[in-house]
């Protein structure tokens, strides 16, 4: 009987003092909270049990958000009359459509329960991402709710919704698919753009890259989705408590991205100040939130950070810097979204209710801006690049062209100055041979005078040494090129003189097959004038007889043989030969070579030097 009583009091008090929701199976959606009460309490200290038994005074409310900023320092109460006119028990969902608020008491009057949500308060089987709870009338019957609301460090925005159980779950699992898709298009964003600062080493995407993952940390507190997979009340705490990380990292992130994106080293003064602000900034943000203090000062800083980074874009645009283009068209995107989510939370516009994604829409729209300016930077970049690599092929042309007629004026310069040396030393050689030949004929009228035949033989064998020098000399004057000298040419034109001094009856035979360095050709021609001499001299005891003479090339290696048919001699009493000690000395000195000699049948002697010695 008390019980009915006091239901009927609640009813007449409903009728005088404000709306009653009507509700029925067939209602799938109802906004409810224009048609409650509601109550502000400013003491923080009222009771269910005193706003049930005082007389206190719900004023009523046609608005269907109500937005009270962060941290107001009050409680609100809510009053919600519910009647099923119909025959059928009712149940439906009643929907709190905002998980930032931290402490939520719903309180059913005629059950005398309580049931407690939010975010420090978060119920541990929920799954959905908004605060819930259940509802049952039955047939006819009247029914009063109380919610009590409070926060202590997030946005108060009140906005109550009564939902069929299967509309609301279907509703949610869209509501956290369409979520899903917005953090999977960021993270895809943020890990091609990580690949591509691996590869290309450039900051700019380094930065972007954290910028992502801000504003995906930032949307996954503000929308609620971190908190109902978290189970940990101490976690839950300690990221409330940093919760002001979340709006200013992504800020921080997109001013180091614009600074090296912008390459804001080319405007000083606003590089200065940037820079500044960027070392002043988390100082301002950790120190309060460290201490305990309000969000004042860290939220100053934020706005101040947006506007001079928001001024610094305006201005690159305003000097022709094209990625400027790029970044001022995501910041106009962003303000929008940031004023949007202002308005809510002042409760002064409801942007939720006409496009309840506005804001994931926004970020991603501009997460794909920011990606198309950094390709177009790359696009900028290799057409630079292609630009440079055109210029420089001209500029190689026009060096190369340059060059090339540098090259035919020192060549023409060359070959003048080349050939008038080549007739110099031409003239050389026959000044040399002439001088020579002067000597030998000097030499060769002395001897006549001379009766004594080894004195004789001395001055013959030195005209043969002198005119072995003289005949190089007269083919050096006779050739252009004076680096090689023809063997065969120098050895049989010596071989020829040796002859007239000696007999003629001595087959030589020739076997040359290289030629000769000018320097190693007057060794050699010394060398086989004293070899071809002394073969001459004493090699046969009759006039007749044979002797060989051969010179080979092997790689870099020469072989001079020189042999004869004769008697031979002893090596052991031929040691301090003259000649054969000048033949061993300038094998050893001037050719640097080795030589080998077999008396045994007739004499050979074998020489073999390289052709480059050291």
């Amino acid at each position: 009987m008390t019980k009915l009583i006091c239901t009927m009091l609640l009813f007449f008090t409903s009728i005088l003092y404000g709306d009653i929701v009507n509700i029925d199976k067939k209602t799938q959606l109802q906004e409810i909270l224009s048609v409650s009460q509601i109550y502000i309490d400013k003491t923080r200290d009222l009771t269910i049990e005193d706003i049930t038994r005082e007389n206190i005074k719900f004023e009523k409310n046609d608005q269907s958000v109500l937005g009270y900023g962060y941290s107001p320092d009050f409680d609100v109460w809510i009053k919600i009359n519910i009647k099923n006119n119909t025959t059928q028990t009712v149940r439906k969902i009643l929907e709190y459509a905002n998980p930032l608020t931290t402490h939520i008491d719903f309180y059913d009057i005629s059950t005398n329960t309580v049931e407690y949500d939010g975010l420090f308060q978060m119920k541990l089987n929920r799954k959905s991402i908004n605060p819930i709870f259940h509802i049952v009338v039955k047939p006819n019957e009247s029914k009063t709710y109380y919610i009590k609301a409070s926060t202590h460090i997030t946005t108060m925005i009140i906005k109550l919704n009564i939902w069929e159980k299967e509309s609301f779950y279907n509703n949610s699992l869209e509501h956290q698919f369409y979520l899903a898709l917005f953090f999977g298009a960021m993270a895809i964003l943020a890990i091609y753009n990580l690949f591509i600062f691996i590869f290309s080493k450039d900051i700019s995407y380094l930065y972007y890259v954290l910028y992502i993952l801000a504003v995906i940390y930032h949307q996954l507190l503000y929308t609620g989705v971190f908190f109902i997979y978290i189970e940990s009340d101490e976690f839950i705490d300690l990221v409330i408590q940093y919760a002001a990380l979340a709006g200013i990292l992504p800020i921080v992130f997109l001013t180091l991205f614009s600074k090296h994106f912008l390459k804001t080293k080319q405007y000083p003064k606003f590089h200065k100040v940037l820079n500044f602000l960027l070392i002043i900034t988390p100082i301002v943000i950790l120190v309060p939130i460290l201490a305990g203090y309000g969000s004042s000062s860290r939220n100053l800083m934020s706005l101040v950070l947006v506007i001079f980074l928001l001024v610094l874009t305006v201005y690159s645009a305003l000097k022709k810097n094209r990625q400027a283009y790029f970044i001022l068209a995501g910041w106009i995107i962003i303000f929008s979204a940031i004023a949007m989510m202002f308005l809510a939370s002042k409760g002064i516009y409801d942007f939720y209710e006409y496009s309840p994604y506005f804001v994931e829409i926004a970020f991603t729209i501009e997460a794909v801006i920011f990606s198309i300016a950094l390709s177009d930077k790359i696009n900028s970049l290799q057409k630079d690049k292609n630009n440079a690599n055109k210029e420089l092929i001209v500029q190689k042309r026009t060096e190369n062209a340059r060059l090339e007629i540098q090259v035919e004026e020192k060549t023409k310069d060359l070959n003048i100055s080349l050939d008038e040396k080549t007739l110099l030393l031409q003239e050389v050689n026959h000044r040399v041979k002439n001088n020579m030949q002067m000597i030998v004929s000097l030499i060769r009228l002395q001897s006549n005078d001379i009766s004594d035949n080894k004195m004789k033989n001395i001055f013959l064998t030195t005209q043969n040494r002198l005119n072995a020098m003289s005949q190089l000399h007269e083919l050096l004057y006779q050739k252009d090129d004076v680096s090689y000298v023809n063997a065969y040419e120098y050895f049989s034109t010596l071989i020829e003189g040796l002859e007239e001094t000696y007999t003629d009856d001595i087959n030589i035979n020739y076997a040359i097959d290289a030629d000769l360095q000018t320097e190693q050709a007057i060794s050699s021609g010394i060398i086989l004038n004293e070899l071809v001499t002394n073969s001459l001299k004493y090699a046969f005891t009759s006039d007749t007889g044979e002797i060989d003479i051969s010179l080979s090339k092997d790689d870099t290696t020469y072989t001079l043989i020189i042999r004869d048919n004769g008697i031979g001699y002893d090596q052991e009493n031929n040691k301090k030969s003259f000649g054969l000690i000048l033949v061993d000395t300038l094998v050893s000195s001037k050719l640097k070579g080795e030589m080998v000699i077999n008396t045994q049948n007739g004499v050979e002697t074998k020489i073999t030097w390289s052709e480059i010695n050291e």
